[in-house]
This record gives structure tokens, C-alpha cells and sequence, in this order.
């Protein structure tokens, strides 16, 4: 189960968030973009559980991040400048996201 989010807040080009147990992450925008686990990005499963992963063209402000609202008390929605908001991300997500190797 998650800590609770305490802030939130953009810096410069990160998504900066500090959880209620002292825990900070900084994760990259285009990262997190790239990262959008909505079924438009990542794809869903068919019948038979196989999933097509769709082809996903990011315009040129895709990886600006207008705003952010929470999501209950697991998740955050991101809202991008191109339109983009689909995406829900939990803050497990986010943490297993900042533990990948940087690219």
C-alpha cells in the first residue's frame, strides 16, 4: 500500500512528489509521458489476453505537463499541453517508474 502523497509540484523539466513518509521522487516529463499507462498508449488486451501495442506520435508540447489532479489517495492524472489526460498513475507506478535505469 502507498504512502500518502504530500506534494506535488513541477520543476523545471521533473514532476517533483514527496510522500507523507519522507520518500521524494523526481521523475523526467518526457519519461512519464512515454510512460502513460492508458489503454490509448500501452495498448489493452484482446479476447485472448494478447496486446497490440498501438503506435503513439508525441507532437512537439507532448511532454509539457499543464496541470495534475489527484486521483483519490493512490493515484495522480496528468494533463498534457497536447490534449492528453487519459492516463492514471498510481503512486506505485510512479515509485517502480523512478527506480528504472536512467536512459
Amino acid at each position: 500500500m502507498s504512502t500518502a502523497l504530500k506534494h506535488a509540484a513541477v520543476v523545471g523539466g521533473e514532476l517533483a512528489l514527496v510522500f507523507a513518509d519522507g520518500e521524494e521522487l523526481y521523475l523526467p516529463l518526457p519519461m512519464l509521458r512515454r510512460a502513460c499507462p492508458c489503454a490509448a498508449c500501452q495498448g489493452e488486451p484482446d479476447v485472448l489476453g494478447r496486446v497490440a501495442r498501438p503506435r503513439v506520435d508525441h507532437a512537439a508540447n507532448a511532454f509539457e505537463l499543464t496541470r495534475f489532479v489527484s486521483v483519490g489517495t493512490y493515484a495522480l492524472q496528468l494533463f498534457w499541453a497536447d490534449g492528453h489526460s487519459t492516463g492514471i498513475y498510481s503512486f506505485d507506478y510512479l515509485k517502480r517508474l523512478a527506480r528504472l535505469p536512467s536512459a
